[in-house]
């Protein structure tokens, strides 16, 4: 499959430029202290710090703080010295800075129930003095941006109309032109109904301003406040809430059915961050870039230049899909603690899987069949699928009833439904398959229930579980039902899986081959787990290096839709083995390789072929081409640390493009007399992509 660079081909055309979202920072007036109990909070100032330097190597046009600047509330002593802080901090921002009022920044929207200080005119006023309006509008290239101040909707003080007058009338005078807005109270979290709460916008205030967006359609709002991670499209407008650089929420660990990280979820570091946008003629992409709770520049990884970041909705032609097997998109009560909530629970969904799955650029997803069952699930799919997201459903046997009747009402979500079945059973369903695939117009995969006697194919031990897909070495049986009358009509290929034990490079290239030959169309599913169920799988560079093999053998496949299998951790269960991502859907090893490969990837200018792969006592390779480069991967069974290596193949003297793939990192490096030599400080700790130019 062709890997491209041309955004056009999803309609976005040049990209005109890019700019950074930071929020809540909560600055101390103090480095290393802070008001507030919880200890992660006195590290604000030297997080901050380190994003601030970090945001300089993005060039960004402009920087906008989506609010809760500093940390001490107005009434506190420490509050000026706190903003004096931030601003000292904050000159070492190259780009425009452009500041968005928070709570802790002029007091909290006008609540009974919090022990904090509500929003006043006065606290508005010190603000204006401090750092400027609180609410505004500026232009870039040709992008009409608004910064409106939350706190002082439904505040009643003279601020508010004050903002509500200059709005209608800066949107009217602006109307028909590109915008983004920006704000720190959202709207809402998860659903434009849900109840007013700590988190969001109340009512009058949240309808005067959603009716706004709908009759001025900005193309997206970015708000703060929650310090988590949420996404919606509200009728034309997509809305961002932003990740803090400084702390979680922890009420929202409730999210994860595992522990949090570290103080009850407070300082879960890996949700900390800050969004790149860029923004292109038509249309705009949103980059989460992980800051970590770094707290030196340092530590947010290598001074080179960082390979572009990819994202779902641009990269058209990604050559992998996963396998959920984990609900993702749910929906859970966030408990009533005494925090920010105390009279209510909240319900919210998790947007955290989405998240993951933009950052590596993953299009195609397997889900069971039921998930277009809940209506809830469906419709979260339909506004993901505006993403570029595409589905793969699952059953066994033939639909029921009403799972049919879902499939011909929804047939625009599913892109392929994979029907597994005991094999013998096979021939007689292919004219109900015929049918379906008629009647929805989605492709039909046919997959081979597994039994015992098909160990014989592969060599593998069968205990009292199941199993299904084909093996390379069961073609005939594959032949024999393209024969049977009705079989092109009724399917459009079938399952094929790679075992956890199988080289991921050798068996894809053997099933495109097959599939060429048939004149087919195959899903293939390349396992991580192993095909005992009491084996745990752990090792995270074994699963990186399948996984970099896959993806690479993948983008040399055109016939081929090849899934990974699975996703997410399997911590508890049956087949326990790691996946992408952990159930926190942080990015594991695997899932960043992922990201870092597909921003290689997007170089090729045209398909690439598979020409050879090995092995030596320090690495494996496989090596894929066109007519004008060549892509080596090597990977390592343990991390090794820089100097010669012997290439597999012959190329001149001289520098080519080496990169890192867990970093993202391009590193110094050398080649003569065929060997690739690397700075002796290097520690390779993942797979390497050489990029060699014909």
């Amino acid at each position: 499959m062709h890997m491209t660079s041309a955004s056009a081909e999803q309609g976005f055309g040049a990209l005109k430029f890019r700019f950074v979202v930071i929020a809540d920072t909560h600055l101390n007036a103090v480095d290393g202290a802070s008001s507030s109990p919880f200890a992660v909070n006195a590290r604000a100032n030297e997080r901050a710090q380190a994003v601030f330097e970090h945001v300089n190597r993005w060039q960004p046009a402009f920087v906008v703080h989506v609010g809760d600047i500093v940390h001490p509330v107005p009434e506190l002593a420490s509050f000026a010295p706190a903003c004096e802080r931030f601003k000292a901090l904050a000159r070492m921002i190259e780009a425009p800075l452009h500041l968005v009022p928070g709570n802790h920044d002029v007091g909290d929207k006008p609540v009974q129930w919090m022990p904090a200080g509500t929003v006043t005119q006065e606290n508005v006023e010190r603000y204006r003095q401090i750092f400027g309006p609180d609410f505004y509008s500026f232009d870039a290239s040709g992008v009409h941006c608004v910064v409106i101040d939350a706190q002082i909707v439904n505040s009643g003080l003279p601020a508010e109309a004050e903002q509500r007058a200059w709005l209608e009338q800066d949107l009217a005078r602006h109307g028909g032109s590109r915008m983004f807005f920006f704000i720190h109270y959202p709207p809402y979290v998860s659903e434009r109904g849900e109840a007013g709460n700590y988190d969001n916008l109340d009512e009058p205030g949240r309808t005067w301003l959603l009716e706004l967006l709908q009759r001025y359609r900005p193309e997206a709002l970015f708000a703060g406040h929650v310090h988590n991670q949420w996404y919606d499209i509200f009728e034309h407008t997509e809305l961002y809430i932003l990740p803090s650089t400084a702390f979680v929420r922890q009420d929202y660990a409730e999210l994860f059915r595992v522990p949090p990280l570290a103080e009850f979820g407070r300082d879960d570091w890996t949700k900390l961050g800050y969004y790149v946008v860029d923004v292109y003629a038509s249309g705009h992409v949103a980059h989460f870039i992980r800051s970590n709770g770094a707290l030196r520049l340092a530590e947010l990884g290598p001074r080179s230049a960082p390979i572009s970041p990819v994202h779902t909705k641009t990269n058209v032609a990604a050559p992998i899909g996963v396998d959920m097997r984990h609900a993702w998109i749910e929906w859970l009560d966030v408990a009533a603690t005494g925090g920010v909530q105390e009279f209510a629970r909240k319900r919210t969904r998790n947007d955290y899987p989405a998240l993951a799955l933009w950052e590596m650029g993953i299009r195609r997803l397997r889900v069971p069949l039921q998930d277009l069952a809940d209506a809830r699930v469906r419709a979260r799919m339909s506004l993901l699928r505006r993403l570029g997201h595409r589905y793969t459903a699952y059953v066994f046997g033939l639909p029921a009833a009403e799972m049919a009747e879902a499939l011909h009402s929804h047939a625009e979500l599913i892109d392929a439904l994979e029907v597994v079945v005991p094999w013998e059973q096979a021939p007689a369903l292919l004219p109900a398959l015929a049918h379906l695939r008629a009647q929805s117009g989605i492709r039909i995969w046919l997959s081979k229930l597994r039994r015992h006697e098909d160990a014989k194919f592969d060599g593998s031990h069968y205990n009292h579980f199941i199993n299904h897909g084909f093996v390379p070495a069961e073609h005939e049986q594959l032949r024999e039902m393209l024969a049977q009358p009705g079989a092109r009509t009724g399917v459009d290929g079938f399952v094929g899986r790679v075992g956890q034990g199988r080289c991921a490079w050798s068996e894809l290239n053997a099933w495109e081959q097959l599939a060429v030959a048939l004149d087919i169309r195959m899903a293939v599913h390349v396992r991580i787990a192993a095909d005992n169920p009491a084996e745990p799988i752990e090792d995270d560079l074994a699963i990186a290096n399948r996984v970099a093999q896959a993806l690479l053998a993948a983008s040399c496949c055109s016939r081929l839709e090849v899934f990974l299998d699975s996703f997410c951790d399997v911590d508890r269960n049956y087949f326990p083995h790691h996946g992408l991502v952990d159930r926190r859907y942080d990015p594991r090893l695997a899932a960043r390789v992922i990201t870092n490969m597909h921003g290689a990837l997007r170089a090729c200018d045209a398909p690439l072929q598979p020409i050879d792969a090995g092995g030596c006592d320090r690495f494996e390779w496989a090596l894929a081409g066109t007519a004008r480069e060549r892509l080596l991967l090597l990977t390592f069974a343990a991390s090794a640390v820089g100097g010669e290596f012997e290439l597999p193949l012959a190329v001149g003297d001289g520098r080519i493009d080496v990169i890192d793939l867990g970093r993202g990192a391009r590193l110094a490096s050398a080649v003569a007399a065929g060997r690739l030599a690397l700075p002796p400080e290097v520690r390779v700790e993942a797979p390497l992509l050489l990029r060699i130019d014909r």
